[in-house]
């Protein structure tokens, strides 16, 4: 029998009517922006399926924004977040995309600018209740909740560099969840997803960017 908690009836605390379409819009932006240095300039919206037909008149475009610019599901500021995003000077845009079918219902592309010129885009999806699911990196199919302390290593597909993540977080005493490992193709670039129960320690990035297979390290956690 299926386990069925208080939380997946009732929802999330939230701003906004909907769990689906505004705290579950609001979760996927702010996850995206744990993955890229601040501040941002310039965020596009591609919204899917069902956030492309309500996105305005549920509010999934105020959740989105107030998620990309930081703020949680139950944020008040939400509310202003058009007005807000104006005054930090942050350009942004919305567009449906009701052509495409073959797609989860609650889908979001998101692609983010900063002010240093990096580009990164994450694609998540809604799932209900406040749940989401961060399904690609950069044009990467990944797979994560966002639930648990994440670390993301972006690296070449070479040998050796799993073990050399694994032995850092095992010294650090960092106690594993999920280990992932996504790729373009064999040898290519890759995207190796840790999730942890406990946070994080500070410096472990570092240490992982000493292989010079590791292009780049992302954590994403509270």
């Amino acid at each position: 029998m299926a386990f069925i908690s208080v939380f997946d009836v009732l929802g999330p605390n939230m701003i906004g009517p909907s769990s689906s379409h505004t705290a579950g819009a609001e979760i996927i932006a702010y996850l995206a922006q744990k993955m890229i240095a601040p501040p941002l300039k310039r965020v596009d919206f591609t919204l899917y399926g069902s956030f492309a037909k309500t996105y305005h008149g549920h509010g999934t475009d105020r959740a989105l924004l107030g998620g990309i610019m930081g703020f949680s599901a139950d944020d008040t500021r939400i509310r202003d977040s058009f007005a807000i995003a104006t005054e930090r000077g942050l350009a942004y845009s919305f567009t449906p995309n009701e052509t495409e079918t073959d797609i989860y219902p609650n889908t979001v592309d998101i692609r983010m600018e900063n002010e240093a010129g990096q580009v990164m885009t994450v694609r998540g999806e809604s799932l209900g209740g406040g749940k989401v699911r961060i399904v690609g990196i950069n044009g990467v199919a990944v797979d994560f909740s966002g639930e648990y302390n994440a670390l993301i290593v972006v690296q070449r597909d070479k040998p050796g560099v799993v073990a050399h993540i694994t032995k850092i977080l095992s010294e650090r005493g960092v106690n594993i969840a999920f280990m992932r490992l996504f790729r373009e193709g064999k040898g290519h670039k890759a995207y190796t997803i840790v999730e942890s129960d406990q946070h994080l320690p500070e410096g472990v990035a570092q240490l992982l960017l000493e292989n010079p297979n590791i292009n780049d390290v992302m954590i994403v956690q509270p």
